[in-house]
């Protein structure tokens, strides 16, 4: 692999790992509590870009969201918020982004749809980062680990 990705999942409960030839480094979906409602943090999202996006020939691969069935109008907008936000914060670091569905890359990665199959399977692909996604609640990071990995096969 020669240039480093980004693979990013960009819900509340998602994550962001940058892939590079000296490993894994990952980062839960940084959150605030606004009141009764959890958002983004802005600033700590835009921290963590910015130093990722020193390098050298960087691309982020983000996994393209849409509203599901049964989220309910607040559901579908929170979601759409935060996917808009980390999509702002990559392009303002002048990041070259691809979107990808889950479908797409899930297929092509041979990951299955559920949480613990995202672990397994990243568990699978990059058995020396394993440690990141030990608890069920750390599926994001694993998917997020996942779609850096699906960047390094385009």
């Amino acid at each position: 692999m020669a240039d480093p990705i980004i693979g990013i999942d960009p819900g509340l409960s998602g994550a962001l790992a940058l892939l590079t030839d000296d490993g894994l480094e990952i980062f839960d979906m940084p959150t605030l509590q606004d009141g009764t409602k959890r958002r983004v943090d802005h600033a700590q999202l835009a921290v963590i870009l910015d130093v990722w996006a020193k390098h050298q020939g960087i691309r982020c691969i983000i996994e393209k969201v849409a509203s599901m069935p049964g989220n309910g109008h607040a559901g579908a907008f929170t979601f759409g918020r935060a996917a808009g936000v980390v999509i702002g914060a990559v392009a303002a670091n002048f990041i070259p982004i691809v979107e990808v569905t889950p479908q797409v890359w899930k297929r092509v990665t041979k990951t299955p749809t559920d949480k613990d199959g995202a672990r397994l399977r990243a568990s699978e692909l990059m058995p020396r980062q394993s440690h990141q996604w030990p608890l069920k609640k750390h599926d994001g990071r694993a998917e997020s680990a996942i779609i850096a990995y699906y960047g390094t096969l385009l």
